[in-house]
């Protein structure tokens, strides 16, 4: 991309704590509206989200503010995770406020990123081969533009999902031998690993330490009634992690609920187990007052995820690309 002059006036410093959160949900809620994104984020999440440190993301550590005058108008964000292919991703993103886009700030911020992740990658040792990834949503042209004169390309392509009603929901019986049982905080730590363990031959990388896990409860939508874990016996089969955002859906005028992992573990599949948890998620959401249904899939899932979901009554909402860099360039 070659050297970008800081726009005259911009303050990049580091997070302070708390204190920025709002500025941060404040500028990404900007953007999200500009770009016609799906989603809003919110202060209680974000806050939660930040509050824990790990090897993958310490938010003193992994975010950049960028201010003008004492105002902040963007940020960057960075996270590292080893991924499924074998390679150890540093993953960079960010948002400008778009009253101050088309003035070199979103170019500042990604140089800036890029310096900081290598200056972390080369304090490591023994690391896998690396590569730079960040994301994309198919409403975001300036961002795709500034990705691919950056040197990156597209690596992946991801759909949202929405079933827009939760009417006439099909009744699948469950497996033979498989039951539902509630969870409880002694059974999340087994659920998570579970999880984790069905998506080792999907594309993608997952941050697996404890940090991870405590950040991913604490966050306020979180709700272990939402969630539908199959056992046989004493072993997890599969499950569903439903969630409820009660601050998106008022930002965006929807009763949605999420099916935001869906996952069945190698020895349990093709028995239509994924098929009978969905058609249980849909009428618990249902049941909570939603009126739709979302969900997240890798456009080339192996497992025949999108094929599943389209015959569940679910179709593409959105598209996303996720893109890698080598770090020799």
């Amino acid at each position: 991309m070659g050297a970008v002059a800081t726009p005259a006036g911009l303050l990049l410093r580091p997070y302070r704590g708390e204190q920025d959160v709002p500025d941060i949900v404040r500028v990404e809620n900007l953007e999200a509206v500009a770009d016609s994104l799906p989603e809003r984020s919110n202060v209680e999440d974000m806050t939660a989200h930040f509050a824990l440190r790990s090897e993958s993301f310490d938010a003193r550590r992994d975010v950049t503010i960028a201010e003008m005058d004492g105002r902040v108008v963007a940020f960057g964000i960075r996270s590292v995770v080893d991924t499924t292919d074998g390679l150890r991703e540093y993953r960079l993103n960010g948002s400008v406020d778009p009253a101050w886009r088309r003035r070199g700030i979103g170019r500042t911020l990604l140089l800036d990123n890029e310096r900081r992740l290598r200056d972390l990658a080369y304090a490591e040792h023994g690391a896998s081969q690396r590569v730079f990834g960040s994301w994309s949503g198919e409403s975001q042209t300036g961002r795709a533009a500034l990705m691919g004169t950056a040197g990156y390309g597209p690596a992946r392509y991801f759909f949202d999902m929405v079933r827009p009603n939760l009417d006439a929901i099909e009744e699948v019986p469950m497996p033979e031998g498989l039951e539902i049982r509630p969870i409880g905080p002694d059974l999340t730590r087994a659920v998570w690993d579970a999880d984790i363990e069905s998506f080792r031959d999907h594309w993608g990388g997952f941050d697996h330490s404890d940090e991870q896990l405590q950040r991913w409860l604490s966050s306020p939508s979180n709700d272990l009634s939402l969630w539908l874990v199959a056992f046989d016996g004493n072993e997890i089969a599969g499950g569903i992690i439903n969630s409820i955002d009660p601050h998106q859906n008022e930002a965006m005028g929807f009763r949605r609920g999420w099916l935001s992992s869906v996952f069945t573990r190698r020895q349990w599949r093709r028995r239509g187990l994924a098929r009978a948890l969905i058609a249980r998620s849909l009428a618990l959401l249902r049941d909570r007052g939603m009126t739709s249904a979302a969900l997240g899939v890798d456009a080339e899932n192996p497992s025949g995820a999108l094929g599943l979901y389209e015959g569940m009554g679910f179709g593409v909402n959105y598209r996303a690309t996720a893109w890698r860099k080598p770090f020799q360039q």
